[in-house]
């Protein structure tokens, strides 16, 4: 063991996983799970966009976030997309190009969500999955296919410190919740699966056809239940806050430093070798034994 001073220094907390003057891409950062993960990246002195189709609430956001900022160094800006297209998408990514020389970090988070049984004939909106699949599937796709001429000039530009795209999965794409929320849960499993592609294209994709030198990583959070519009319209089947929370092994919901650690970490120096995971951050839910209808008095 043992090592220079400057070998032990490299190990510290600060140096690990600090995250500090980078340029951030969140989508649907202006409330939910977005928000927090642009919460934590403003607190640590990042340069956050946020992108939704939200106006109000990204500007009610962004001046909260850059008050947040005054003291870190942070700061962040709204910008007003659609991203159930591929127009939509590119358009934002074109906007952030007329902004930015590189793009450090692309948090893909927007989502749309959906429940209907199926005994319903549930008419034009088929189940939701159109809606589902453009928000939740297809546009993370689009979104970091136009990003990486950004993506390449940030990996290029910090040796040894890839630029990073964090997708926003969830649980239940990894074990499926007892509610009609067919397209939803299809949706993330798929962004799980998407995850792993695009690592295994864009980590070797550094120096090849004329691009410059350096890494991109890709890797998802798979985040349980926390408070969020979206988890609130799980109420209809009945479940709440309270009776979620007990369902959770930890026994609470998940908060904002929940979500802002995992995305800090995977932004971090301390990730620069992690690439294709998918990192579930859910209180302990998807730990818990398949049942087998035994009670505990068997046991």
């Amino acid at each position: 063991g043992g090592g220079s001073a400057g070998a032990m220094a490299a190990l510290t907390a600060q140096r690990l996983f600090g995250v500090h003057g980078k340029t951030v891409l969140v989508t649907g950062g202006g409330r939910g799970i977005g928000e927090m993960i642009a919460s934590g990246f403003v607190a640590n002195g990042n340069k956050v966009y946020i992108a939704s189709r939200d106006h109000e609430a990204l500007g009610v956001t962004a001046e909260r976030l850059n008050s947040l900022g005054e003291e870190s160094g942070g700061s962040c800006v709204p910008i007003t997309a659609n991203l159930a297209s591929r127009e939509g998408c590119e358009e934002l990514i074109g906007e952030i190009r007329q902004l930015e020389p590189r793009l450090d970090v692309l948090v893909n988070n927007s989502g749309a969500s959906w429940g209907e049984g199926l005994d319903r004939s549930s008419g034009r909106m088929n189940w939701g999955w159109d809606k589902v699949l453009d928000v939740n599937l297809k546009a993370p796709f689009y979104l970091t296919r136009a990003a990486l001429p950004l993506l390449d000039a940030s990996a290029a530009a910090r040796p040894g410190d890839p630029a990073r795209v964090i997708m926003i999965g969830s649980v239940v794409g990894i074990q499926h919740q007892d509610v009609p929320s067919h397209a939803y849960d299809a949706s993330k499993a798929a962004v799980h699966s998407l995850t792993r592609k695009l690592s295994s294209d864009l980590a070797r994709r550094g120096g090849k056809g004329g691009r410059p030198q350096g890494h991109i990583t890709v890797n998802a959070i798979a985040p349980g239940y926390v408070p969020s519009r979206m988890t609130a319209g799980l109420s209809s089947w009945g479940a709440d806050a309270e009776t979620m929370s007990e369902a959770v092994p930890l026994g609470r919901l998940g908060i904002d430093a929940d979500m802002a650690g995992a995305a800090l970490y995977l932004a971090s120096p301390a990730s620069s070798w992690v690439s294709g995971i998918v990192l579930p951050v859910d209180g302990g839910m998807l730990a818990q034994p398949l049942s087998l209808g035994i009670s505990g008095e068997a046991l």
